[in-house]
């Protein structure tokens, strides 16, 4: 059944057989799926359809992936989800700090590859979530800075609310470890993912079902962390 309200989706791939996957793999979530087979036809796709959501290949004919990114970003805030065979810790850094909005590596599986289209659509609806939020037991206010497990109350620190806004407001986003360090610390000394590590432990022990199995606050390994309100074991 078609994805309502209605969603465009953009595969940028020069491989056909990859784009008939993806277009497969979406067909429940999204209502029309428009192709591209080279960094050039993706920026024209781009501003002619005006996609809700972009999948981009790295591995174009014509154009490196990042300058395509870079160029979409340039024009559109429209969520961007990286697919490539490419998994250098490094080089997932730089293209999210480019202005992509996720990172999946080749092969993907359909389940997670899913569950990261329907976060990025539901970013573009709503610029994050607003009000009360609920993930497995826990309902979390951020703009109240309330967070509770039925009826008692959890204590976060002011640093953890702070970790936690960032979060939530790009639900379905990987953020950079200096993303991240910038917006809560507002700094750009320090080593970031010492810091993170140490407050995401927070996070996790105080808001996850089990923090030593997280559904929610996910590590993408050397790279950062991503909110996640619909945790794929869901599905």
């Amino acid at each position: 059944m078609p994805a309502s309200p209605p969603a465009t989706l953009l595969v940028v791939d020069d491989e056909p057989k990859i784009r008939a996957a993806i277009r497969a793999a979406v067909r429940a979530d999204v209502t029309r799926c428009v192709e591209a087979g080279s960094g050039a036809d993706a920026i024209a796709a781009a501003e002619r359809d005006r996609p809700d959501v972009i999948v981009l290949d790295l591995g174009l004919p014509d154009m490196d992936g990042v300058d395509v990114c870079r160029r979409i970003r340039e024009a559109s805030p429209v969520p961007i989800v990286v697919l490539s065979a490419r998994y250098s810790e490094d080089e997932k850094a730089r293209l999210l700090d480019a202005g992509a909005d996720d990172y999946i590596t080749k092969p993907f599986g359909t389940v997670e590859f899913r569950a990261r289209i329907r976060a990025q659509l539901r970013r573009a609806r709503m610029a994050g979530p607003r009000g009360a939020v609920t993930i497995g037991p826990f309902v979390i206010d951020v703009e109240r800075r309330s967070a509770a497990r039925g009826t008692a109350s959890v204590h976060l620190s002011p640093t953890e609310w702070e970790l936690l806004q960032a979060l939530v407001a790009n639900a379905g986003r990987t953020m950079t470890h200096r993303q991240l360090f910038r917006t809560v610390w507002g700094a750009s000394s320090g080593d970031p993912q010492q810091y993170l590590r140490v407050y995401m432990a927070h996070l996790r022990r105080k808001l996850e079902a089990d923090a030593y199995a997280p559904r929610h606050f996910i590590t993408e390994p050397g790279v950062g962390y991503r909110f996640e309100i619909e945790s794929s074991h869901d599905h």
